[in-house]
């Protein structure tokens, strides 16, 4: 369960009438809004107790105008050429950055701050979501970790990388921003941000569903071996899967395809329910979960079962590859990776996914999959394969080699 900011939003500057979750106030404290500490610790036990873990947000490249470190210590943020506090991104008028200096010249005075808070919490939690992470420098992401495994050994490190254009607009503005192949230094999880607009556009139409397995192919040579990224389809940033999909057929199967892809599915809070409205962030805007009550709607049980086809082994150690077929039909394999250069291939899974909710014939002999009958490991239905032919009923479907 990952959990945004719980702490304290600043008064200074408000967005909306709750203010933003990221114009943070005091790192260390609980919002008030949510309960005491004690509440918080208790909310952890039982999580824990569920055989889950909790990761919370920190928000570490900038604070709200009135937080306790812009009034105790104003020397550890990013001043404009006038003297006063700002930021870097203009559109973040809400927020003030810190300025953490560079890897050869850190202020550390912030750097041993952030890292005994990070540290303070790892008492409680499994890990961090860090906020544009690629803000702040990966060397301090890297002493951080080293210092929180001695809190929390397992610790789990989430970075919200950036597109590669974010990346390439602050550099050409003399801003320091690392790329996903730089945070992989010191994050176990990266978003998947290098390749959402290449989805995004394979699924209004205004782009091709090749173009966008030739994105997911090429991180498996740029990332390090067996990288980890976030597949999402939606999230608090970013428009509801079910308002640009409003098909259940194809949202079953894209749905299905992001639990299949290599890396770790995120459920948004109500993508269960198939929500349209994405809350807004400033103001109270709860989730709808009538679609809860719908059984067209209601991905749960898909979810699930599409979790526990993850928990193989084969997903957690392999190599991906994806095509895009005629129909907008992704075929993708995962191939359990050899441990040695003479094995034999390794075993596959095999996942075949009708976005556009085609219904017909598919080639797939091609691709090394044998003829035979196999089992649908997520319907449990018969899929057969003959003279290296497919036939597609339009839902998705994962099989075992």
């Amino acid at each position: 369960i990952w959990l945004m900011p719980i702490h304290p939003v600043g008064e200074l500057h408000r967005k909306g009438s709750l203010g933003s979750p990221y114009a943070i106030r005091d790192y260390r404290a609980v919002n008030p809004e949510f309960g005491t500490m004690e509440d918080f610790i208790r909310l952890t036990e039982a999580i824990h107790e569920r055989g889950m873990k909790c990761i919370i947000d920190v928000v570490y490249n900038h604070t709200s105008p009135d937080s306790v470190l812009s009034k105790e210590h104003p020397e550890w943020f990013y001043h404009k050429p006038d003297g006063n506090f700002g930021n870097r991104i203009g559109e973040w008028w809400d927020v003030i950055d810190l300025d953490y200096g560079t890897p050869d010249a850190p202020q550390e005075g912030l750097w041993e701050y952030q890292i005994e808070t990070l540290c303070q919490w790892a008492q409680y939690v499994d890990g961090f979501r860090c906020d544009v992470a690629p803000m702040v420098p990966v060397e301090f992401w890297m002493r951080a970790r080293a210092a929180v495994a001695k809190v929390r050994p397992d610790c789990i490190l989430l970075a919200e990388s950036v597109e590669p254009e974010f990346v390439r607009q602050n550099r050409m503005n003399g801003i320091a921003c690392a790329s996903d192949s730089e945070a992989f230094r010191a994050f176990d999880i990266s978003y998947e941000y290098d390749v959402y607009w290449y989805w995004n556009r394979c699924v209004t139409g205004e782009g091709s569903a090749e173009q966008y397995a030739a994105m997911i192919n090429m991180q498996e040579g740029i990332y390090p071996a067996n990288y980890v990224k976030l597949r999402f389809l939606e999230n608090h940033d970013r428009l509801r899967a079910h308002f640009l999909i409003r098909d259940m057929r194809m949202l079953r199967n894209w749905t299905a395809f992001q639990f299949f892809q290599k890396g770790t599915a995120l459920v948004y809070a109500g993508q269960e329910a198939a929500c349209v409205h994405t809350p807004g962030l400033f103001d109270l805007d709860p989730v709808d979960w009538s679609g809860l009550d719908d059984p067209d709607r209601n991905l749960t049980g898909l979810m699930q079962r599409l979790s526990l086809i993850r928990k193989n082994e084969i997903p957690a150690d392999s190599s991906y590859s994806l095509t895009a077929l005629p129909h907008d039909v992704f075929l993708g394999i995962l191939t359990e990776n050899k441990r040695h250069p003479l094995q034999e291939q390794g075993r596959r899974v095999v996942g075949i996914f009708s976005c556009k909710g085609y219904r017909g014939g598919l080639s797939v002999g091609t691709f090394g999959i044998p003829d035979g009958t196999y089992t649908d490991l997520i319907s449990d239905k018969a899929v057969e394969v003959n003279m290296g032919q497919t036939f597609t009923d339009g839902e998705p479907v994962i099989i075992m080699l």
